[in-house]
């Protein structure tokens, strides 16, 4: 499941698409993703201006002048594509045209939007075409009241957001305080940290020394500034390299990201640690993920 940098990614590729300009157009190719879309979806959102494009967790959030909020989540195989809708005959006499950001095509292809799994089409007067192809259905797509969005049952529960200015080594010592499970669960919870998933807890860890076993109660004082540090850094790196690719994600330009070929730790069961010690990437399975970590670097 796309984690925070792959959801980053995705919002700063719609954005030139999305933020500031108005809805022209919207179709659903169903009456539901992994839930249903809400009454009268199409028309609460056609027509509206998207005043701002953000994110909270794993979730892309448009806040229109309508009052809602357009809630996005990508699910396992959520993909995003922007088309810019600027044809040749629009191009200015000096033969360039008009590009609003690095999309897959310079203009739509016939078809585009109408593939099998295209479940929801925006047209915006950027002009651009953004498409939602998800062939697992696990994404979804609802409004919510803007002012009341940190009520709404999905984001009542969620804890704060790891590049805010909040997450500090002040708040982590708090919130790790006395609790009994391992860090790296811990860190997953996202009551604690928002967005944060299996892939970047493992590269955290490991970037900050701390074993991916030890109770989160149990980490030392001196240790959680460093952890602090390597969460804020590897998220950041992240976004830089556009994600992580594995199998779905894929950036709104349609290229994939790069992060993956970056790993220090993560998916290198049985290599030589990258910190040049003796010792060997280990897999275990903590809480049914996969878990990567050095034995040998990480106490």
């Amino acid at each position: 499941m796309p984690e925070l940098p792959e959801v980053e990614t995705v919002r700063l590729g719609l954005a030139p698409a999305m933020e500031g300009h108005v809805l022209t157009e919207v179709q659903t190719r169903r009456g539901d993703l992994r839930i249903p879309f809400p009454k009268d979806f199409v028309v609460r959102t056609k027509g509206r201006k998207v005043k701002h494009l953000r994110r909270r967790a794993k979730y892309i959030l448009a806040d229109l002048d309508s009052g809602e909020t357009l809630v996005i989540h990508l699910g396992m195989s959520g993909r995003m594509s922007v088309f810019s809708l600027v044809a040749h005959a629009d191009a200015p006499a000096h033969g360039h045209r008009r590009k609003l950001g690095n999309y897959v095509y310079d203009t739509a292809p016939d078809g585009a939007g109408d593939g099998k799994h295209d479940h929801v089409v925006f047209e915006t007067d950027a002009p651009a075409r953004i498409v939602f192809n998800d062939h697992r259905r696990f994404g979804l797509m609802t409004l919510v009241n803007t002012e009341r969005l940190e009520d709404d049952k999905l984001f009542k529960d969620i804890g704060i957001e790891p590049l805010s200015a909040g997450f500090n080594t002040a708040y982590l010592t708090r919130a790790l305080e006395g609790k009994k499970t391992p860090i790296k669960s811990a860190l997953l919870d996202q009551r604690v940290v928002a967005g944060l998933g299996n892939i970047y807890v493992c590269e955290a860890l490991f970037r900050a020394g701390i074993s991916p076993k030890r109770l989160a109660g149990a980490v030392k004082r001196e240790q959680i500034a460093p952890l602090v540090v390597a969460i804020r850094k590897v998220l950041n790196d992240a976004i830089a390299a556009g994600g992580s690719t594995l199998r779905d994600h894929a950036q709104a330009t349609g290229d994939p990201g790069n992060f993956q070929h970056h790993f220090l730790v993560y998916g290198r069961e049985g290599l030589s640690c990258k910190n040049k010690c003796p010792g060997t990437v280990k897999r275990i399975v903590q809480s049914g993920r996969s878990t990567f970590y050095c034995p040998k670097c990480q106490t």
